[in-house]
């Protein structure tokens, strides 16, 4: 898991991208000061045609709460895949990643918070315990909490606060919200931010 950040920082992340990144938690990051951090976080900068790519990649790092060279690994495994656009196989992946599913159930208000949660041995897929934030969840797998994950106060807030105001059409949610099932597989169009994606492409093009 990426090294944890105050909250004062996240902030400053999501001011410097100019972005609110779900993952991150708590919203509200640009209200107040909608620009960069520091003295001259409000006045214009020439950007270079680097600096904007890689502005673009840091929003899947951080969102998604990973280390650079994860992130690399993915990008490599995604373009040994050929049966589709490799960043269709990165994002897939990337949204599959079982913190993310559990944030994007609702049941953990950041990505840190979920993966708190599977790191604790809280989370079932199918019925048995996986600590491992990188498993992929896949089609037709169901997802539940263990007795403590359901009386866990992360949870218990997370599922009367949401963090996302919306959960993606690939999960089904039972009535009582204690049970949910990968139905389809994620799409591109699931990223919770704005994203282009061709400038993701631009950065890693020389990775193989």
């Amino acid at each position: 898991m990426a090294k944890a950040t105050t909250g004062k920082s996240r902030f400053k992340i999501q001011r410097a991208l100019g972005l609110e990144l779900p993952g991150l938690g708590k919203a509200g990051a640009l209200e107040r000061r909608p620009y960069g951090p520091g003295v001259h976080g409000n006045r214009r900068k020439k950007v270079s045609d680097y600096a904007v790519r890689l502005k673009e990649k840091q929003k899947l790092v951080y969102h998604y709460g990973l280390r650079e060279k994860q992130l690399v690994s993915y990008v490599k495994q995604a373009k040994k895949i050929k049966t589709r656009a490799w960043m269709d196989t990165l994002i897939l992946n990337l949204e599959s990643r079982l913190n993310n599913v559990i944030f994007r159930l609702n049941w953990a208000p950041s990505m840190a918070a979920a993966s708190q949660m599977v790191a604790h041995g809280q989370v079932l897929v199918n019925g048995k315990k996986v600590d491992k934030s990188s498993f992929v969840v896949k089609k037709g797998d169901v997802l539940t909490l263990s007795d403590k994950g359901y009386a866990n106060q992360i949870y218990k807030g997370s599922v009367e606060s949401p963090r996302m105001a919306t959960v993606p059409a690939c999960f089904n949610i039972e009535a009582d919200k204690k049970k949910a099932t990968m139905i389809d597989a994620p799409l591109t169009s699931d990223i919770p931010f704005e994203f282009e994606q061709q400038l993701v492409i631009e950065y890693y093009w020389k990775v193989k």
